[in-house]
């Protein structure tokens, strides 16, 4: 059973003011200690073994007689053999006896499975954790029909392969490295048939996955990935922020689109099939004219959730769109939690949260804040699950 709000209140209760603020060691978890120190918030990371030198060495926190910080921004690691530990007893009672609050990132969702954040890990959440399921396309509730609720545009979906008739893109994960994407394009049932070929044979989708793979129209225009907040602690009306944006680094795709067409056609064959996996991130402002579109798609998730799933979303989320050549953007994604390519703007501060804050505003020194000031302000229960 969830963790009901009554347990939750009794279990904060118990915490420290202000809490520990931990995260699993992957994704954003950077940007999630760096934003808790700022804020004057104790880090702590839940690292895999021979997966922890980040964390352990190369940014683990180093302080002056005085107990200042000199450099870096983790306080502490806890290491397990396997990420799914974390759920396990004897680590539940460790995390809650010191404090710890968990800020959810792609990685929990992803190594922990989600029948045990919903049911079994009774540790706070800082956010939704019954909106974490919506990310898996596999659902039969998922973010596609959350968007639609919400009025919120998204790629037209194609029923199968045989109604290809225009440039498609097929989502399903890789066949071996399940986290990662196995997505390709195609324009016709015919192409689908030879790239499903081609793939299967070098070990880039399984033929499992191809029942359950969403197809839907490839829209053509720029990646924005939105990076949201909403905070319950204030008025509606002032709850939902634009913190950022950024835009993804996939290979080998990018490294295909910089080469020249008449290079990509001297490529072995293998190499002309893009793969999607992500690499890395980078930063974006869009256009002044578009902002109120951002904004009302925003509201619009942020209403939709809190019918469907109460509380609603909380805390961090990212819609990622394509912006068609009209400045429509198009949502083909969304975390419902910190998004994965915040990190390039930690320390930095995201553009928009640095208007609206006045001082450097990352997502991760943004769920830092909220933490601090829940605490303060007695509300810490406000803003878990």
């Amino acid at each position: 059973m969830p963790l009901s709000l009554t347990e939750v209140r009794a279990l904060v209760a118990q915490y420290p003011s202000p809490p520990v603020v931990g995260t699993v060691g992957s994704h954003s978890a950077l940007d999630v200690a760096d934003g808790a120190v700022t804020e004057g918030l104790s880090s702590l990371i839940l690292a895999q073994a021979g997966r922890d030198a980040t964390y352990t060495r190369y940014f683990r926190s180093v302080r002056a007689p005085d107990g200042t910080r000199t450099r870096g921004c983790v306080d502490d690691v806890w290491t397990f053999s396997k990420f799914a530990d974390i759920v396990s007893p004897a680590a539940q009672e460790r995390l809650r006896a010191a404090g710890v609050v968990l800020v959810p990132n792609r990685a929990l969702s992803s190594y922990v499975p989600l029948s045990a954040i919903e049911d079994d890990l009774r540790v706070p959440i800082v956010g939704s954790r019954m909106m974490l399921r919506i990310e898996e396309r596999s659902e039969r509730e998922n973010y596609y029909t959350l968007l639609e609720r919400a009025g919120i545009s998204t790629p037209r979906r194609i029923p199968g392969p045989d109604a290809i008739d225009r440039l498609a893109i097929v989502k399903l994960p890789h066949a071996t490295r399940r986290l990662e994407r196995g997505f390709f394009t195609v324009a016709s049932p015919e192409a689908y048939r030879a790239k499903v070929e081609r793939l299967v044979a070098r070990g880039t989708i399984a033929p499992d996955d191809l029942a359950t793979a969403r197809i839907e129209e490839y829209v053509l225009g720029p990646v924005f990935n939105f990076n949201y907040f909403f905070s319950p602690l204030v008025p509606r009306e002032e709850g939902l922020e634009l913190l950022g944006v950024d835009e993804r680094r996939e290979s080998n795709l990018d490294g295909l689109v910089r080469l020249p067409a008449a290079q990509q056609l001297e490529l072995n064959d293998s190499d002309r099939i893009p793969e999607y996996t992500v690499v890395g991130h980078g930063t974006l402002t869009v256009r002044e004219s578009i902002l109120e579109d951002v904004f009302r798609m925003g509201e619009k998730f942020v209403d939709a959730a809190r019918a469907q799933y109460p509380p609603g979303i909380i805390g961090p989320f990212c819609l990622q769109t394509c912006i068609d050549r009209n400045g429509r953007p198009t949502v083909f994604d969304v975390a419902a939690r910190i998004g994965g390519g915040t990190n390039v703007h930690l320390a930095l501060g995201h553009p928009y949260g640095n208007a609206l804050y006045r001082t450097a505003m990352s997502s991760g020194r943004r769920v830092a804040l909220e933490i601090r000031n829940a605490s303060e302000q007695g509300r810490l229960a406000e803003i878990v699950t």
